[in-house]
């Protein structure tokens, strides 16, 4: 549109919108926020907006939309929760006192990635990631805003990056360098993922010196883009912290989903995770330290000792812990209070909220004092009442104080001289207005004589026309109107005076006083987030407490012998959601020089949740909880690698199969001999003799090269022969008891491998027809007497035992001759000179991967 067609307000947007193209610009125009162009047509759909025009009637009308300024924070959320970028452009000055068009700036820029006034309540962090490279690595940085929580490290390849990203369930990602238009793709298409580039550095003390110059690159970077979105600087932002993926207990994203860890993957709820079964906080911070526990568990012991100590004295003193429990019900979120204050959006509610949080930590603080524990000692001298705060929010908040910091009634009577005589004289100038009434009526005569008030002429006396004759020379015209005149007098105009100046001044004299409330709480920011720390880490350790009361769960041994002995061992959620009179509870044991559990047994039979058992017992061990057993003894780990499911990965166009390999590869390539791997049927993606092959060469090498505690469950019976020659290599499968006809599984494991499949019997159990079961009964029983390559599943009955009964009966050389093409002359040759009575078992199964590799 030309430019001279364009009105100054509209040449104030497009400017703006210049600056931020990538983002919907709500533009602020008196009570609404508008949208202009393509982000109003967008929005529109979007939002189900009305969509309207602005200068309707020209040739090119302008498409308009817009949401009222004091529900705009649902809209946002809407588009900010479907990924796209914010930016808020507020009016700068007093439209009435505004020469020419009202200045307008954006005050922020809100993005997935650092949004902090969602109305959807959701107490999990909120985390935006950078990433930056050099030559040999990448760095990433991580920040909740929401919180101030700041971390950095390095990692070694693309790959972890990856994981490391979908493991800080982050929705939005700042790159520092040019992306290659596959790794784009991985981003947005595979991860849907927001990404902005970020070129510029912002220096801050917050990052430290002893940081590597690829952290600190990669940190400044996403301060640089926090700063420029948020627009403001940020007290709550926390000194960054640099961490190693070794330094906790290493699980890929893939890992963390199989078990269902922090959500059940099936539903994606919280229920039925581990997260839900250990989740007995009682505060915001609480349910996010417990949640970053279980994401990260510890590798040392001392630490986790401590926190087990704690846990057991927590235990061991019911009735404290029960006061405990419930003085943790009145601490507020103090993490994200603080940053509010930083934004410089904390209103009255949220001080109130703070200082009686604050009010409850000397309760707190006396009943750990209660426990007469040394183990507690350290927390109960963490934890600073701020006493100072405390009072002064005490004193400053009225107890009944609203949200809104413009309309009064905000600040304590009391806490300001000036603002109580403003109070006196509007609590007591009604009885003034009163009082002066009354007077004037009993000196002029006027019976039905009466104050009122109108913005227009303030306060008045109304007399009717038929009472004009009596009014005293004192009063003085105001206004006239048909029936009655409006009169004043000096009097009335002085209470009058007096009345307007405190009912328009203790309101900005409030508002005045609460900035500087809110100013000096902001000084505390950091014993804060010290407290919230405190706090939630009591909260969890009680949490598991409770937890472990409830469900008989066992304090875990550690030993340094590579050893594991977990007696009666159960699947803690498993059981949780069967209850405990159901649950069949299996042991556990590895000695020392026990490498490899090898199990097998059918589908349905428990073989997973077996493994998975181990898996949980593992990290709820590491994180400092109890565990779900009778007793356990397990070394420290310092990875879990698992293969359990079979699925594709249908976003990245990845087989099963495909998956099952990578996923191994990522295994056999990191782990060490502290490390556990637990593979569930591993090679069944592909074909039988490929998968056979592939399953036993990856044991062998995890028995030789790798020597971690594994778990490998499979369906091929033939692998239990290695551990005659792999000495630490043991045989488990799974109990079943068969009857009748009829097979029950027990759901226990016994020593030795499996003598069955009963892949029938699990087709049964499905449902599947009874034609179709008893045919393949039929086949089965001919593939175990007589192995055969023909194709038994559309060979009729009949002809089918008459051509083995033939074959059976025909020699060697004209069996093969039944295959007649001269490129098959390599392989008939080869089984001519094999003396097949000679051939051990693993020989015999090379020989055929030999030769098929030769078809």
């Amino acid at each position: 549109m030309a430019s001279g067609k364009i009105s100054p307000g509209m040449q104030q947007y497009l400017d703006v919108k210049k600056e931020y193209p990538d983002a919907f610009l709500l533009f602020r125009m008196g009570d609404f926020y508008e949208l202009f162009y393509e982000d109003a047509v967008k929005a529109a759909q979007i939002l189900e907006i009305s969509l309207t025009s602005r200068n309707r009637n020209a040739d090119n009308p302008i498409p308009m939309a817009g949401v009222p300024y004091h529900s705009a924070q649902q809209y946002i959320d809407t588009l900010v929760d479907l990924g796209y970028k914010v930016a808020i452009a507020e009016q700068m000055e007093d439209p009435k006192k505004a020469v020419g068009v009202v200045k307008r700036e954006v005050v922020q820029v809100i993005t997935p990635g650092t949004v902090i006034d969602s109305t959807k309540a959701d107490n999990a962090n909120n985390f935006l990631v950078a990433i930056d490279k050099d030559e040999h690595q990448f760095g990433l940085s991580y920040m909740d805003v929401s919180t101030g929580e700041f971390g950095v490290t390095e990692l070694a390849d693309f790959g972890l990056v990856r994981s490391e990203i979908m493991n800080l369930k982050a929705r939005e990602l700042v790159v520092g360098y040019e992306l290659k238009e596959e790794e784009h793709a991985v981003f947005t298409k595979q991860m849907n993922l927001l990404v902005s580039s970020e070129k510029e550095r912002y220096m801050s003390p917050l990052i430290a010196k002893q940081l590597t110059p690829l952290e600190k690159q990669v940190a400044e970077k996403l301060l640089q883009y926090v700063h420029i979105t948020q627009k403001r600087e940020l007290s709550h932002l926390q000194s960054v912290h640099h961490y190693e993926i070794k330094d906790h207990l290493q699980m890929s994203y893939s890992t963390k989903v199989s078990l269902d860890l922090l959500e059940n993957t099936r539903t994606g709820k919280k229920l039925g995770s581990l997260y839900w079964l250990l989740d007995e906080t009682k505060t915001a911070m609480g349910m996010r330290m417990l949640r970053s526990w279980i994401d990260k568990p510890l590798i040392n012991k001392d630490v986790i000792i401590e926190r087990q100590e704690i846990v057991q004295v927590f235990l061991e003193h019911f009735f404290e812990r029960t006061d405990l429990t419930e003085s943790l019900k009145g601490v507020y979120d103090i993490e994200r209070l603080a940053s509010r204050v930083s934004f410089g959006k904390a209103n009255p509610k949220d001080l109130l909220q703070l200082g009686h949080t604050l009010a409850q930590v000397p309760v707190i603080k006396a009943i750990l004092g209660n426990f007469q524990e040394p183990v507690l000692d350290k927390l109960i001298k963490q934890l600073d009442t701020l006493p100072e705060l405390e009072e002064l929010i005490r004193l400053a908040i009225a107890p009944e104080a609203q949200a809104v910091i413009t309309e009064g009634n905000i600040i304590r009577t009391g806490f300001d001289e000036q603002l109580d005589s403003y109070r006196k004289v509007l609590r007591e100038g009604t009885g003034w207005i009163a009082d002066i009434e009354a007077k004037e009526r009993k000196a002029s005569g006027i019976h039905n004589l009466k104050i009122d008030y109108n913005r227009k002429d303030g306060y008045y006396f109304h007399v009717t026309n038929s009472n004009l004759s009596l009014v005293p020379e004192h009063f003085f015209k105001k206004a006239t109107l048909k029936n009655s005149e409006r009169f004043g007098t000096a009097e009335l105009a002085k209470i009058e005076g007096e009345l307007l100046e405190a009912r328009d001044q203790s309101a900005d004299l409030e508002y005045d006083i609460f900035m500087r409330v809110r100013e000096q709480v902001e000084h505390y920011i950091k014993p804060l987030q010290n407290l919230a720390k405190i706090i939630a880490k009591i909260d969890v350790l009680q949490s598991f407490a409770v937890v472990a009361e409830v469900n008989h769960y066992v304090r875990p041994n550690f030993n340094d012998d590579n050893e594991i002995t977990i007696i009666d061992g159960r699947h803690a959620v498993v059981e949780k959601v069967m209850g405990s009179q159901e649950y069949i509870p299996n042991s556990i044991h590895f000695k020392k020089e026990t490498n490899i559990q090898l199990i097998t047994g059918p589908n349905m039979s428990g073989k997973s949740t077996y493994m998975r058992q181990l898996a949980l017992t593992v990290i709820m061990a590491q994180i400092g909880a109890y565990v779900a057993a009778k007793s356990a003894d397990i070394p420290v780990f310092d990875a879990i690698f698992t293969r359990i499911g079979a699925a594709d990965d249908l976003i990245s166009g990845q087989s099963t199969f495909m998956v099952e390999m990578t996923e191994a590869n990522y295994a056999l390539q990191r782990a060490s001999k502290n490390s556990l791997i637990l593979f569930d049927e591993l090679g069944r993606g592909t074909a039988t003799y490929d998968g056979l092959a592939l399953a036993q060469a990856i044991i062998e090498y995890i028995y030789r090269h790798v020597q971690a505690k594994t778990m490998f469950a499979t369906h091929y019976h033939e692998l239990t022969g290695l551990s005659k020659e792999l000495t630490n290599l043991v045989n488990v499968h799974v109990a079943t008891l068969e009857k009748d006809g009829e097979v029950t599984f027990l759901h226990q494991i016994a020593k030795g491998p499996a003598d069955k499949s009963y892949g029938i019997h699990v087709a049964k159990i499905a449902g599947l027809p009874k034609e179709l079961l008893k045919r393949a009964s039929y086949i089965l029983e001919e593939l175990e007497t007589n192995a055969s390559e023909l194709p038994l599943s559309i060979i009729p009955t009949d002809t089918l035992t008459k051509t083995k009964e033939s074959l059976k009966q025909a020699s060697v050389s004209e069996q093969l001759s039944f295959i007649d093409s001269p490129s098959y002359d390599k392989i008939i040759n080869t089984l001519r000179e094999t003396d097949m009575m000679t051939l051990t078992p693993m020989e015999a199964m090379n020989l055929i991967f030999t030769l098929k590799q030769e078809l």
